[in-house]
C-alpha cells in the first residue's frame, strides 16, 4: 500500500501551495506519480515529498522540468521561487562554516541515500564529529563559492555548452531534434558518443560524464517522437543501453538511489525492446548494485533472476553467477560463494565465443577480483590481498579508476592481515586516483580503511595516509 497523501492546506505557507498545485495538475494531467517521475527523470520519493510539502526541490531545473511536463506556463516556477529555495537554500556542505544534516552514518555500512537529481547537485564525502564518513549533497553554486577537496571537485559533472546556453536565456526553448541534422544515423551517432562516454568515465571518472548521459536519454526519446519502424526500435534500445550507463555512473559516484532509479528504467525500457539479452544483464546489473550495497537479502536472489532470464550456459548466465558468488560471501556462505566462482572460471572458455555484447569484460581477471572481494568479506585477508595485487599489475592501460577501486580494495584487505605499512602506501596510492575521478567506490573503501587503521594511527606511514585522506574530506562545523 502507498504512503497517504498529507491533506494541504494552500494558503498555509508557500511550500504547502507548491506541493497542493503540483498534486492538481498532475490529477488534471493523469498522471500517475509513477509515470510523472518517468517523464520528469525524476524519483518517485523525491516527487512524493514534493507533491506532499516534505521538502521543496532544490534546483530550478527540477522545476522547470516538471514545470514542462504538466504543462504549467510558469506557474510551479513561480510558485516555487515564493518559497525562496533559490536564495536562502543553504549547501549542505561548505568549507567554511560548514554545516552537515545527515545522521551520523559509517559510510563503511551504510551511505546517505539522498540522490542528486541533476547535474547542478552533486554527493561529496564529508567527515562528521564522530570521525564517520557520509556522502552528503553539495550544491554546485555553493561549491564554486567556498571550494571543497579536489577529489569533490573532481565529482561535479558540466552540462554541455549547449545547455548553458539554452538555460541563460529566459523562455527559450531547445529546437526540436530531426534526424537530419546527423550526417550518419542518430543512432550511429548517440552509439558513437556513449562509446566516448565509457572511456571517459574510467579515465576521468563519472561527474563529467553523467549530466551528460541525462542529456543525451531525453535527446534520444525526442527522436523517437517521430521515429517509425526499425528505426524506432533502434532509438528505443540505445535509450535502454543509456540507462544503464548512467545508472552505473551514479554508482560509481555512490549515489545508489539515483543508481536503482535508473536501473529500474533501463529494466523496463528493455521489455520494451523485447531484447533477453538486454534484460537479463540488467537484471545482473541488479545484482551487482545489491552487492556494492552489501544488501544481505537481495544480491543472491536478483542474481538467480537473472541466470533464469540469461540464455542456459551463456557469458550472461556467468556473469549473473559471479555476482551471486560475491552474496553468498556476504552472507558468510564461504562454501557457496567458492563454489560459484569456480563455476564461472571453468566457464570461461566456454562464454568466450558467445556473441551477445553484453558482459565482455568477462574474463579471469574479472573474476579473480570479485573472488577477492568474497575472500575479504569472508576474513581471509591476506589471500584477497595477494589476488587484488596480482590484478592490478595485469589491468591493461586506460583503466585508471578501476586500478583505483581495486587499490583501495587491496589496501582494506592488507589492513585486515595486520600489515598497516602496505595498507597505507597502497591507501595513498588510491586516493590519488579518487582524487582525480571523484568515485564514490574509491572514497567509500578509503574510508573503511582509514578506520581498520586507527590501531596503527601513530605510525607515519598510516599517519600520512590519514591526514591526506582526511584533507580530502568536507568536514562537519
Amino acid at each position: 500500500m502507498g504512503q497517504k497523501p498529507n491533506v494541504l492546506t494552500p494558503e498555509a505557507s508557500p511550500l504547502d501551495r507548491f506541493g497542493y498545485t503540483v498534486r492538481d495538475l498532475r490529477a488534471r494531467s493523469g498522471h500517475t506519480l509513477r509515470s510523472l517521475a518517468e517523464a520528469t527523470f525524476c524519483s518517485y520519493s523525491k516527487l512524493w515529498k514534493w507533491e506532499n510539502a516534505k521538502r521543496p526541490p532544490k534546483y530550478r531545473s527540477e522545476v522547470e522540468q516538471l514545470d514542462r511536463v504538466l504543462s504549467a506556463q510558469g506557474l510551479l516556477i513561480e510558485l516555487w521561487e515564493r518559497i525562496g529555495a533559490g536564495d536562502s537554500a543553504q549547501a549542505h556542505v561548505s568549507v567554511s562554516g560548514l554545516h552537515v544534516s545527515e545522521s551520523s552514518v559509517d559510510l563503511a555500512t551504510a551511505v546517505s541515500q539522498r540522490a542528486t537529481s541533476d547535474d547542478e547537485g552533486i554527493f561529496v564525502p564529508a567527515r562528521l564529529r564522530d570521525g564517520s564518513v557520509v556522502f552528503v549533497a553539495l550544491d554546485r553554486r555553493a561549491m564554486l563559492r567556498g571550494g571543497v577537496g579536489l577529489g569533490a571537485a573532481a565529482a561535479l559533472g558540466v552540462g554541455t555548452p549547449a545547455a548553458a546556453a539554452s538555460s541563460a536565456v529566459p523562455g527559450l526553448t531547445r529546437p526540436a531534434r530531426t534526424a537530419a541534422a546527423y550526417s550518419g544515423t542518430p543512432v550511429e551517432h548517440f552509439q558513437r558518443a556513449r562509446r566516448l562516454l565509457i572511456d571517459n568515465d574510467n579515465l576521468l571518472g563519472p561527474g563529467r560524464a553523467v549530466a551528460t548521459a541525462r542529456e543525451y536519454i531525453e535527446h534520444i526519446k525526442h527522436l523517437r517522437q517521430d521515429a517509425k519502424g526499425s528505426d524506432r526500435h533502434a532509438l528505443m534500445e540505445l535509450q535502454t543501453q543509456y540507462a544503464e550507463f548512467t545508472s552505473w555512473l551514479y554508482q560509481d559516484l555512490g549515489d545508489f538511489d539515483s543508481a536503482q532509479f535508473w536501473l529500474d528504467r533501463a529494466f523496463q525500457w528493455s521489455h520494451t525492446v523485447g531484447d533477453s539479452d538486454l534484460t537479463s544483464y540488467v537484471m545482473a546489473r541488479k545484482a551487482q548494485l545489491a552487492g556494492e550495497m552489501r544488501d544481505l537479502v537481495d544480491v543472491v536472489d536478483l542474481a538467480e533472476a537473472a541466470q533464469r532470464m540469461a540464455r542456459p550456459r551463456s557469458r550472461l548466465a556467468a556473469v549473473a553467477r559471479t555476482y551471486e558468488s560475491y552474496g553468498h560471501a556476504l552472507r558468510g556462505q564461504s562454501t557457496d560463494s567458492e563454489r560459484a566462482i569456480d563455476d564461472v572460471r571453468n566457464s570461461l572458455d566456454r562464454v568466450s565465443t558467445d556473441t551477445t555484447p553484453w558482459g565482455v569484460w568477462l574474463n579471469e581477471q574479472y573474476v579473480e577480483v570479485h573472488r577477492a572481494q568474497g575472500l575479504e568479506v569472508l576474513g581471509k585477508h591476506a589471500e584477497a590481498a595477494e589476488v587484488f595485487t596480482s590484478a592490478i599489475k595485469s589491468l591493461p592501460d586506460g583503466y585508471h579508476r578501476d586500478r583505483g577501486v581495486y587499490m583501495a580494495r587491496a589496501a582494506v584487505a592488507h589492513a585486515g592481515a595486520g600489515a598497516p605499512d602496505e595498507a597505507a602506501v597502497v591507501g595513498l596510492q588510491a586516493l590519488t586516483v579518487a582524487n582525480d575521478t571523484g568515485s564514490g567506490r574509491i572514497i567509500r573503501e578509503l574510508a573503511r580503511l582509514d578506520k581498520a587503521l586507527v590501531p596503527w594511527q601513530r605510525q607515519p606511514e598510516v599517519a600520512e595516509f590519514r591526514a591526506h585522506f582526511d584533507g580530502l574530506l568536507a568536514h562537519e562545523s
